[in-house]
């Protein structure tokens, strides 16, 4: 067995470095926070030692936005919510112009608000839990903050150069920073479990790759559709009708029907006058109708074949039709239709889309099985030959079966991968955008797979054809495809880390969300935030 030497651990900057990304991987939400917390109190002491009264003009430098537990939610120079306050305008500096000015106050404003209304709820549950932030481990945070820093070490003078308020501001906030953390850390740890990141990350372990050919539905030939309507002519036979149709009762109908017979009134002018439906403007007129048409006219097959049988010129008799009568006239003798005419062909066409469609996709699969009887005697008549690739992997030299069939039938093939199972294209959606814990399908950009990933057949078939083979044919979306998986590997331990990294960050994201939503939306909070802004914000912006 191979001696195993033991790795030392790095000395000065390069351990520095390590800590800080193992600190962030263990738990990514809690060492985010412990930033944020420590730039806060940067800002709030180094940067801005001191906020003026808010925007001049006699507007007073204490304003009350409401209450959290009868907390004041309260803006004063130098406290959370100023500080909240200068951060985000800060961060929105370069997105405020003349135009929006206003518009962009108000975000700032309200966002530092519900910071702040976050932050007084989390230390009014931890007040009420018992939990007070232990003196020792509040000292030694502060003593780590920069401004006392001296040679990389804590510097007493420059500790004493602040004045005592100043330092017992800075103590509190500290003290109250580690308490917010420790209430974000115990309600993620409720929700995260080790079974459920570990089964995540392994979903991710098994990857391939693949090459695939599609079918293109929409490209089923002309000659199939020809072949379909000579199969069923009654279906396409063509006549030009017109009706009346009257809503009261079946006597009206008679009676207007009978006016036209008599000569009293006009076929046209009745449909303008008496009928109730959408061809009326047009006279009656309902165009030019294949037989199979008439089944979204509410008719029967009985009536149907009545109708299409009427000779040119002549009326049917009253139908009912639901709750209303109609009748009709014939304009024009039946015919068969004329594959000849794009028109009509396109008609067909449609209709074996939607009524037939079966018909399509086996003709397609049948195109499949062709193709993958090519791929196998190709494979029969030659010898594999085998090499390496630069991780070691083993893969195919030279055109495969598939390629070679692919190429005979004039087809032109789509790749994809590597990529684990991912029904969905599984995204969680943060208030940082949408994170994927996996590499999506949809990225690979191959349109023939449009709407593949929430297809459980496609991942079903994917992942079980044996390597070098051609799949069973599918349908997904307007595609019959094959695949033919190329490679299958193990993610390396780095991908693995990146997984749960992400999967670690999207819960924590989730977290702060769902806690942010718990203080905002409940009944304690006494949001007066907008007729503060207006009466005091607003006019100066």
């Amino acid at each position: 067995m191979a001696n195993k030497v033991k790795k030392q651990p790095d000395s000065g900057e390069n351990s520095s470095k390590s800590e800080i990304v193992r600190r962030f991987k263990a738990n990514p939400f809690v060492f985010i926070g412990t930033i944020v917390v420590l730039i806060i109190v940067i800002v709030a002491f180094v940067l801005v030692p001191a906020i003026p009264g808010v925007g001049g003009g006699g507007a007073p430098a204490d304003l009350n936005f409401g209450a959290y537990d009868k907390v004041p939610i309260s803006y004063v120079p130098g406290n959370y919510f100023a500080q909240m306050q200068n951060n985000i305008e800060y961060n929105y500096r370069s997105s405020i112009n003349e135009g929006n000015a206003q518009y962009m106050s108000y975000q700032v404003w309200r966002q530092a608000f519900e910071e702040t209304v976050v932050h007084t709820g989390i230390l009014q549950e931890m007040k009420k839990a018992g939990y007070l932030a232990p003196k020792d481990l509040v000292d030694r945070e502060v003593a780590q903050l920069p401004q006392f820093q001296e040679n990389g070490r804590f510097s007493s003078a420059k500790y004493r150069q602040y004045d005592n308020t100043a330092r017992m501001a800075m103590w509190r906030q500290v003290q109250e920073g580690i308490a917010e953390r420790h209430y974000h850390q115990d309600i993620e740890e409720l929700r995260r479990s080790s079974k459920e990141e570990a089964f995540v990350t392994n979903m991710a372990a098994r990857q391939r790759r693949f090459d695939g050919v599609a079918f293109s539905i929409d490209a089923y030939p002309d000659q199939e559709v020809i072949a379909y309507a000579a199969e069923n002519p009654a279906l396409f036979k063509t006549t030009h009708l017109s009706r009346i149709t009257i809503s009261a009762n079946e006597r009206e109908a008679r009676q207007v029907l009978a006016s036209i017979k008599d000569g009293i009134s006009t076929f046209e002018d009745a449909a303008k006058t008496h009928s109730q439906d959408s061809y009326a403007e047009q006279g009656g007129d309902m165009g030019i109708k294949m037989a199979y048409e008439l089944s979204s006219e509410g008719l029967d097959a009985g009536q149907q074949e009545q109708l299409i049988g009427l000779p040119r010129g002549e009326y049917s008799d009253v139908i009912k039709l639901g709750s209303e009568w109609a009748f009709f006239r014939a304009e024009d003798a039946v015919y068969p239709a004329d594959t000849t005419d794009n028109t009509v062909l396109g008609k067909i066409r449609s209709y074996v889309m939607e009524f037939v469609r079966g018909r399509v996709e086996d003709f397609y699969f049948k195109e499949a099985e062709d193709l993958t009887n090519i791929a196998v005697e190709f494979e029969r008549g030659r010898t594999a030959e085998w090499s390496t690739d630069e991780n070691g992997n083993r893969i195919r030299v030279g055109r495969t079966g598939f390629e070679e069939a692919v190429y005979q039938k004039g087809l032109q093939k789509f790749s994809f991968g590597p990529l684990p199972v991912n029904y969905g294209d599984l995204q969680i959606s943060t208030q940082y955008g949408a994170i994927g814990i996996f590499p999506l399908l949809s990225s690979f950009q191959a349109a023939e797979l449009a709407g593949a990933a929430s297809n459980e057949n496609f991942w079903l078939t994917a992942f079980s054809t044996p390597l070098y083979t051609s799949s069973k044919p599918l349908v997904v979306g307007n595609n019959v495809i094959v695949l033919y998986p190329l490679e299958e590997t193990s993610a390396d331990e780095e991908s693995l880390d990146n997984v749960k990294s992400r999967y670690s960050f999207a819960l924590s994201s989730i977290s702060e969300q769902s806690i942010h939503s718990f203080f905002l939306k409940s009944e304690k909070l006494e949001d007066r935030f907008m007729d503060t802004f207006i009466r005091y914000l607003w006019a100066q912006n």
